[in-house]
């Protein structure tokens, strides 16, 4: 069964950082291909960051370059997504998910989510 399990969200103040963590379970961590996504109310879901390991690639959100930086740790199977100098325009519940296409990830490859929070 695979498994996929955000958590670190919270409330913050505007400048100030979270680390979200994404542990994943039955999958392959050495060649993941995770990627975070955020749904804020009202808005479409938007894409923040997709990595693809065996490539040593991360793309990220142009609205998130150089604030947000992607790093896990292969004994925990988990992906960390830092999250420097929030903004309130990044509130949102953030979703982790196994792949980076989201018309073609399966629904049980995505996390439950996690709320960020960021106030001005």
């Amino acid at each position: 069964e695979v498994q996929l399990v955000e958590s670190g969200g919270g409330l913050v103040r505007a400048g100030g950082s979270l680390r979200l963590s994404c542990a994943t379970s039955g999958f392959t961590f050495d060649d993941y291909v995770i990627s975070w996504f955020r749904k804020a109310p009202g808005k479409e879901r938007e894409a923040v960051s997709c990595t693809v390991r065996s490539i040593g690639s991360t793309d990220y959100a142009d609205s998130v370059k150089g604030r947000f930086t992607i790093s896990s740790d292969d004994a925990k199977s988990t992906v960390y997504l830092q999250m420097n100098n929030l903004k309130p325009e990044d509130t949102a519940v953030y979703y982790c998910a196994w792949g980076c296409d989201p018309t073609t990830i399966p629904d049980n490859y995505w996390g439950q989510g996690t709320q960020v929070t960021v106030s001005s």
